[in-house]
């Protein structure tokens, strides 16, 4: 979101533009009784503010390079796996969404700060462009909380039902592929109505310096009488079916994931006496349980509390500019590090995919073993751990 210079928007789903809206909501606070509550969301949208477009860029740029290690990493013959298929369709949306969110920060942020709206900020150009990043971050940041669903599920019926015929692990790859073209299509198809809710129109220019005409987007009006039905149904969609229904689904086969992963490991303590390959692959185990968790947990709190602020901002009166607004810049940072913060989680807790690294970028490997002995422990990994990274 752009706070203070009647460019308001973020990430988690709704888009809101009104040219100055932001000084006739502090007025309309004041008459409503919600002072306190209100002043200190502003001054915390202000403080921020003046940062967030530095900060997200950061973040951005560090993400995309990241994100491209994922990609090529994941995408090696001996890494092709469903799971990492998945995983290579989530670093794809993720780096069109940073990508996206460069230039939108840079004019929006950087080079035009200031809270009064200009010629040149208000382009007919700059505001095509900034239609285009509203409806094409909301498909991509819906694609990666499904493919974060789909990853789940898949890890869950892996582990349920272990694939160890050849045939069997080249269909679940395929299968893998088909499942995140899906995704892909039908996110963009879901997101009809966003590409209908949001429209540019031209303005007068509020600091009567000029004549110029200015371009603005159409206000949502949220959490009013005079809210337009296409509005209503575009905000109730993106609340249930790309934040809570994810964070339910996610939440059902993690646990299921993980009770069976934890069942498996007891039963081999129990009836198995280990070798040290078998010590190996239990302390993989533990590790994928531990990358699971850390995926679960930041995926709940980067979209459960958007798709709730969402409900409330489309049922409760005023809460969209008085609480949702000002929460914009610091929701849009939220979901700009859980994009870029993968392959630090897949670097620390995967040794696999932390080797493959250093093999390709660094030319050097962790293990110490001959030719031989590195060829048969790689395939080893490839055909018993088929859905690990």
């Amino acid at each position: 979101m752009v706070f203070g210079k009647g460019y308001e928007l973020c990430l988690s789903g709704i888009w809101y533009l009104e040219n100055n809206v932001r000084c006739q909501d502090s007025d309309r606070v004041k008459m409503t009784g919600q002072p306190d509550i209100n002043e200190d969301l502003e001054r915390l949208s202000t403080a921020y503010g003046r940062y967030h477009g530095y900060a997200s860029l950061c973040v951005c740029f560090s993400g995309i390079i990241t994100n491209i290690f994922n990609i090529t990493v994941l995408t090696r013959k001996h890494m092709r796996t469903p799971v990492n298929t998945i995983l290579t369709g989530l670093a794809i949306a993720d780096v069109i969404t940073m990508s996206s969110y460069v230039p939108f920060a840079i004019h929006f942020y950087c080079v035009n700060p200031t809270s009064s709206s200009t010629p040149e900020k208000n382009s007919i150009h700059w505001m095509t462009f900034l239609l285009f990043h509203i409806n094409l971050t909301n498909v991509t940041h819906t694609i990666s909380i499904w493919l974060c669903v789909s990853l789940s599920i898949v890890r869950y019926i892996h582990i349920r039902s272990p694939s160890g015929a050849s045939a069997a692990r080249l269909r679940r790859i395929n299968q893998s592929k088909y499942l995140v073209l899906a995704v892909y299509m039908t996110s963009t198809i879901v997101m009809i109505p966003n590409y209908l809710t949001n429209e540019m129109k031209e303005s007068k220019n509020p600091n009567n310096e000029t004549n110029n005409t200015i371009f603005v987007l159409k206000s949502l009006r949220l959490g009013s009488n005079d809210t337009e039905p296409l509005v209503l149904v575009n905000v109730w969609m993106y609340a249930v079916l790309a934040k809570l229904v994810p964070c339910l689904l996610i939440s059902i086969f993690g646990g299921l994931l993980l009770y069976q992963m934890h069942s498996k490991i007891r039963l081999r303590k129990s009836f198995l006496k280990f070798s040290g390959s078998s010590h190996i692959k239990l302390q993989e185990h533990s590790r994928t349980t531990k990358m699971l968790i850390s995926v679960i947990v930041l995926f709940l709190l980067t979209e459960l509390p958007q798709g709730v602020l969402i409900i409330l901002s489309a049922t409760k009166m005023s809460f969209f500019e008085t609480v949702y607004l000002p929460l914009g810049d610091v929701m849009d940072i939220v979901a700009l590090i859980n994009n870029a913060i993968n392959f630090v989680l897949y670097c620390s807790m995967s040794t696999k995919f932390r080797e493959t690294f250093l093999r390709l970028y660094c030319g050097c490997s962790v293990r110490k073993q001959d030719r031989n002995g590195h060829a048969l422990r790689e395939k080893a990994d490839t055909y018993t751990n088929n859905n690990q990274l």
